[in-house]
């Protein structure tokens, strides 16, 4: 099965299983039952769908899939709107989703590195879309511990580096947002090997993206509040607001917002202050 409807078949499976008849408003058809949730028979009931011709989109042996059917599962199975264009990228025709022309290395948006540096009193990062540093203010390297230059991954960063574990307090719930957010973006482009060479190491690697990438969730970048533990300024609070520029949809800038005369807001200057200073 190609690794595109093997995708979609296990993404089905995945969200079937979480809803149990009783959350899907129907009598729970009579007999044992060997899955958490929906049959594959219920489901196709909800759809509006023959049990055959659902079975054939699981197991990966439906080749097109009308927009009409994808709307009636995505009803059924109440997918939230990010999960909903999951599915149909998951579900495009094999002819779009091949490679596009080879692109050049992604550049900071020149618009959001302005924006950027009116935003020097909180962190702030421009990343891309493999979650790839393309800037970030001197705020951010002091906050997270590492310079995270251009060009660096803060995926890698994530889940690699063990400061990210020791300062983020809440470091699960950024985690396993992060892994959401990188199959969401995979499902945007499945041709681009560089991303999926990235998570296939990491779940290869380290046991929570493996248990977060089998759940299925898919995020798209939403805002998640940081905590942070940093040695010098103390336990600090962060809003996460993600910001884009209409003709540069590949590119975020993550900005780091405080509530006004908060403690993290009144030790943010004294650590841009020691940010100054070269560290011996």
């Amino acid at each position: 099965m190609p690794r595109d409807r093997a995708a979609l078949g296990a993404f089905l499976r995945s969200r079937r299983d979480r809803l149990t008849p009783a959350q899907a408003g129907i009598e729970a058809f009579p007999g044992a039952r060997r899955v958490p949730g929906l049959r594959r028979e219920e489901l196709a009931v909800l759809a509006g769908l023959s049990a055959d011709y659902y079975s054939r989109l699981e197991q990966g042996r439906q080749a097109n899939i009308s927009a009409e059917v994808l709307d009636a599962l995505a009803r059924a199975l109440r997918l939230d709107e990010v999960e909903h264009a999951h599915l149909r990228d998951l579900a495009a025709p094999t002819a779009r989703r091949r490679a596009p022309a080879p692109q050049a290395a992604q550049r900071a948006d020149p618009g959001l590195l302005r924006l950027m540096r009116t935003l020097d009193h909180v962190p702030v990062v421009l990343l891309g879309h493999r979650g790839e540093v393309l800037a970030r203010n001197a705020l951010l390297t002091e906050v997270l511990g590492r310079p995270l230059e251009p060009g660096a991954s803060f995926v890698r960063y994530m889940f690699q580096d063990p400061i990210a574990r020791e300062r983020i307090v809440n470091w699960a719930d950024f985690a396993s947002a992060t892994v959401a957010t990188m199959r969401r973006e995979i499902a945007r482009r499945p041709y681009d090997h560089r991303l999926a060479a990235l998570m296939d190491e990491l779940r290869a690697t380290d046991g929570d993206v493996a248990r977060w990438w089998d759940d299925h969730a898919v995020r798209d970048y939403a805002s998640v509040v940081k905590r942070i533990r940093h040695p010098a300024g103390g336990p600090m609070s962060f809003d996460i607001e993600i910001v884009r520029a209409p003709h540069e949809p590949d590119q975020r800038l993550v900005v780091y917002t405080t509530e006004p005369d908060s403690p993290t807001a009144r030790v943010l200057p004294i650590l841009a202050g020691w940010s100054a200073v070269p560290h011996s």
